[in-house]
């Protein structure tokens, strides 16, 4: 019987990640492997089992969790008690620390000997480096997807190594756009722009209002618009309610295999901060980063804040590729600003994808498939039977 690998992944990013490391487990091990764990539909079409429904668990920050601290804990408890129950031989939990981390917490305080590999790491380079002390005490190995992230790590006696970005074999530069255009109703001669507010309830609860308010701006200047949002169904209930009445017709696809051909038909883009921003790059769509969280959420971060930039496409490059507008500045006088610029503007957009291009050819080492670099990783961890 092959080995037991238990992962935990609770949003939709994770989900994502979780079923190509899945995918590339089998193949590195010639389907040697079960799973168990924790995780989302993606991951369920690859054959896991998830011990809850994930959707309750789409958190952010320290204070977007406070308010679901009950749920958390029970989660985190029914969770250490199927993995104790099933004794894997190997634990990754990916991402979604606010989750996670106390899992990994207390196996370590239990000293549990099950080997715990945690699937990206913390941004300790942007803020709360005392993070990097922390993971060291808790996990065994890090999996990390820049570059640069393992000697944050490696100082503390964590051992880390560099897989690579999962965005590279994301598919995001294969999508469709006059397939999508013809499905959808959408004329060849109209101006599409790309909404994608985030996976997360409290990012679509800040962000959605601003990007409204933001195509309303831009429709008065450009009757032809035509938006397209692009979600996940943790937050699809939310963003069909608000898109009823804005002020341009609006697309909303919410099945994950639309989502590449809905990227390949939009001019431009206007995104909340995060992953997404590299996607997008993939698809070579122009494009601005907003993001407003709480007031609390917004003075943490500018307290801990240690870059320059947010964006990794910005911190890639080193200067601003793409518009970053937080916090204050995600307003839509501001926002509509910079789209408007990208949508006039014809070297704007050229020089954007150049630097698409210049920040995404550093993200693989050696050209590898970063899933199959981090399953090859896995796998090496797994300790032979005695």
């Amino acid at each position: 019987m092959g080995p037991l690998i238990y992962l935990v992944a609770c949003e939709p990013s994770g989900d994502q990640l979780g079923a190509a490391l899945m995918g590339a487990l089998r193949e590195e091990s010639a389907g040697e492997v079960r799973f168990a764990g924790v995780g989302g539909p993606l991951m369920g079409a690859r054959g896991l089992t998830s011990l809850f429904d994930v959707r309750d668990l789409a958190l952010l920050g320290l204070f977007e969790v406070l308010p679901k601290a009950g749920l958390v804990l029970a989660r985190v408890k029914s969770t250490l008690a199927d993995i104790e129950s099933k004794q894997p031989d190997i634990l990754v939990t990916i991402d979604s620390w606010g989750f996670t981390g106390r899992i990994n917490q207390r196996l370590a305080r239990r000293k549990s000997p099950i080997t715990r590999v945690r699937y990206v790491a913390p941004q300790v380079w942007a803020w709360r480096a005392g993070r990097a002390k922390q993971l060291a005490r808790w996990i065994d190995h890090l999996l990390t997807l820049l570059p640069f992230e393992p000697p944050y790590f490696t100082k503390h006696g964590l051992a880390a190594t560099w897989v690579g970005h999962p965005v590279l074999e994301s598919g995001f530069g294969q999508g469709d756009s006059a397939a999508f255009r013809k499905r959808h109703g959408i004329a060849m001669n109209r101006r599409v722009i790309g909404v994608l507010p985030g996976s997360r309830r409290s990012e679509v609860r800040h962000l959605l209002p601003v990007f409204k308010d933001t195509i309303a701006r831009l429709a008065e200047r450009y009757p032809d618009v035509h938006v397209v949002i692009p979600t996940v169904d943790t937050v699809a209930h939310e963003i069909y309610a608000a898109a009823r009445d804005w002020m341009a017709p609006v697309t909303v696809v919410m099945e994950p295999n639309q989502r590449h051909d809905a990227f390949a038909a939009c001019d431009v883009a206007l995104a909340a901060s995060g992953t997404v921003s590299l996607e997008l790059a993939m698809a070579g769509v122009p494009h601005v980063i907003a993001y407003r969280g709480t007031a609390m959420s917004a003075l943490a971060f500018k307290f801990f804040r240690r870059t320059r930039y947010v964006n990794l496409i910005n911190i890639l490059v080193g200067h601003e590729a793409v518009p970053e507008r937080l916090q204050s500045q995600c307003r839509p006088e501001i926002l509509a600003e910079d789209l408007g610029l990208l949508m006039r503007d014809d070297m704007r957009r050229v020089a954007q994808r150049a630097d698409f291009s210049a920040a995404l050819s550093k993200l693989s080492p050696g050209g590898e498939r970063p899933s199959r670099r981090a399953a090859q990783t896995i796998l090496s961890l797994i300790r032979p039977p005695a």
